[in-house]
């Protein structure tokens, strides 16, 4: 039984790097360049800024939702940020441009503490699905736009041989779960605020 598991888990992984890699041909062409460019919106700096201003835009403008939303869409970020930095450094696997230009793969736990050797997770896929799952709770009109950047950016970080397609896949799982868990840690706060504020009303 371990054995057969053992099997399937490496079958499935050459399978990853396979695809990856393929999927790569093209990542060193102009187009794919300018994708690459444009997936940087995003990466955490971006990210964590259009949250901020979207807070600050809310609370100086009076809109109650649109620095609540920005209020969620920045801690939603934070907590896939954090839990990305985390996993990177406790697993290492080098990204599929260094298998590609150097002929170099490796895997493991608490490998080398930089960037060509932290492929695992993606850090923009788990960015931005926070952060467009966060805003399109609020604001359900614009899901399509905001799943559909979201969406670019994975996509772009295998075309480019940053990541394999199982790097983005649990980057996207990362992303989502933090904005969850922040919806519903949220939710049970407001739960408990407003409890106790009709409790010391009656």
């Amino acid at each position: 039984m371990i054995k057969d598991a053992a099997g399937l888990a490496r079958r499935l992984e050459a399978g990853d790097v396979r695809l990856g890699v393929s999927l790569a041909r093209a990542k060193d062409t102009g187009r794919v360049r300018a994708l690459a460019a444009a997936s940087e919106a995003g990466g955490w700096r971006w990210l964590l800024a259009l949250s901020a201003g979207t807070l600050a835009w809310g609370a100086l403008s009076g809109n109650r939702r649109l620095a609540t939303t920005g209020r969620h869409m920045l801690a939603s970020g934070i907590l896939a940020a954090a839990t990305k930095t985390t996993v990177k450094r406790i697993v290492h696997r080098t990204r599929p441009n260094v298998l590609m230009d150097e002929g170099l793969y490796e895997k493991g736990w608490f490998g080398p503490n930089v960037g060509p050797w932290q492929s695992f997770p993606s850090g923009h896929s788990a960015m931005s699905v926070a952060v467009a799952c966060a805003a399109s709770r609020a604001y359900p009109e614009i899901r399509g736009v905001a799943a559909a950047a979201a969406f670019g950016v994975v996509a772009a970080q295998v075309l480019r041989g940053a990541h394999f397609p199982s790097d983005v896949t649990a980057g996207a799982l990362v992303g989502f779960t933090a904005e969850t868990l922040v919806h519903r840690l949220g939710s049970g706060w407001n739960g408990r605020a407003s409890g106790t504020e009709a409790d010391s009303s009656g």
